[in-house]
């Protein structure tokens, strides 16, 4: 894969290496979106069938994207925590079982589990996060296998971590929750779209991703698998689009209570969404055609060499292997001004974040390897 730059309308002096907090648009997007806005001008060309359809497209593409077999096991959602709902409201807690957690996931994937200690009196467990120094990713995989037990009922954890990219083995994490038969909920939002992920492969109980990130979609839609487990489900909203023959809209008038299959039952009121649906379904469409295989190995030759040159006395960067390649942390060590990096960022004009003690990276097709060695210059420039 080329650099893909020009897919974006990006500021030609700003070095954008922030991905993970929110994705610049594709002008392929952003002219969809304007294009459906301007739809509503003319409410009388929007049929009963485009309620619909553009679900569909979305639907379809994102399955390809996850390699799941079935469009119907993807739901539209608002928000990462709808997703989360959705799960919580379907699985049957007892007192004593165990939630496991890692240590600084996503608020989204933590407040409504910990909610549940008082609720329904089960335990969460957080994983700890290891000591940063070699071999850390590794040892928190370790960590994660060891604390699924006969007592966990979930275990809820993304693919690549939010603050540093670490990256967890969900294919063995798969293995161990089915021997004792417990929930695997995957946030896929920092990884989904440039890191390559089979339903096939992995089997979760669901995969909850939003939109805005790697997805290349607007804020507020995103997307989700959902399982066998799931199927009979009760959604925690009752529209009029996730029941039965909503379709026929002369018919509305008869209710029907039954909801439609798998996980279409789950998809939020107003799926529809005449801007946004369009806008994510073709953010996917980019994806599909990039690949998240091409994206990763692109990301991986951008930064590869150029990072081996971060003095290790200095800095902290987990292993190629054991992250991911379009976002990781680098840690800094003693003798470092976060101050005068922020000051040294903002005169180069480029955009990072700061996510507990890493400072977070993370480029995409429209980054260089000049700007990760700009980045690196900052960096060491930062060292007191």
């Amino acid at each position: 894969m080329i650099q893909q730059k020009d897919h974006f309308d990006l500021d030609p002096h700003h070095i954008y290496l922030n991905g993970a907090y929110m994705s610049p648009q594709l002008k392929s997007v952003a002219r969809i979106g304007i294009e459906n806005l301007n739809r509503k001008n003319r409410p009388y060309e929007i049929s009963e069938s485009d309620f619909f359809s553009e679900k569909t497209v979305l639907k379809k593409r994102f399955a390809q994207l996850i390699n799941a077999p079935d469009p119907e096991a993807i739901a539209i959602i608002p928000s990462v925590s709808y997703g989360i709902a959705n799960v919580i409201r379907n699985i049957t807690f007892e007192k004593g079982d165990e939630i496991v957690l890692l240590q600084e996931q996503f608020p989204s994937n933590y407040y409504a589990w910990k909610q549940l200690e008082t609720s329904h009196n089960v335990t969460v467990r957080i994983v700890t996060a290891p000591a940063v120094e070699t071999g850390r990713a590794e040892r928190w995989n370790e960590a994660l296998l060891q604390a699924v037990t006969e007592n966990t009922k979930v275990v809820a954890v993304p693919h690549v971590h939010w603050a540093d990219g670490t990256l967890f083995d969900l294919a063995l994490l798969r293995k161990r929750t089915n021997e004792v038969n417990a929930y695997l909920i995957v946030d896929g939002t920092q990884s989904v779209g440039a890191l390559p992920f089979s339903v096939e492969d992995i089997a979760p109980d669901a995969l909850i991703c939003g939109g805005y990130k790697w997805l290349l979609g607007a804020y507020g839609l995103g997307v989700a698998y959902f399982g066998e487990r799931f199927y009979q489900g009760t959604p925690i909203e009752n529209n009029w689009m996730n029941h039965e023959g909503s379709e026929n809209f002369a018919n509305l008038v008869n209710y029907n209570e039954r909801f439609k299959a798998k996980a279409t039952r789950f998809d939020v009121g107003e799926s529809s969404q005449f801007i946004l649906v369009p806008m994510l379904s073709e953010g996917i469409r980019q994806l599909l055609q990039w690949t998240p295989e091409a994206i990763q190995e692109y990301c991986r030759n951008i930064t590869k060499d150029v990072l081996k040159t971060l003095p290790k006395k200095h800095f902290y960067i987990e292993d190629p292997k054991y992250r991911a390649q379009h976002l990781f942390g680098i840690y800094p060590k003693n003798d470092f001004s976060i101050p005068k990096l922020k000051e040294h960022m903002a005169a180069q004009n480029i955009s990072v974040s700061y996510r507990g003690q890493s400072i977070r990276v993370s480029p995409n097709v429209y980054n260089t390897e000049d700007d990760i060695k700009r980045l690196t210059t900052c960096l060491l420039d930062a060292i007191s």
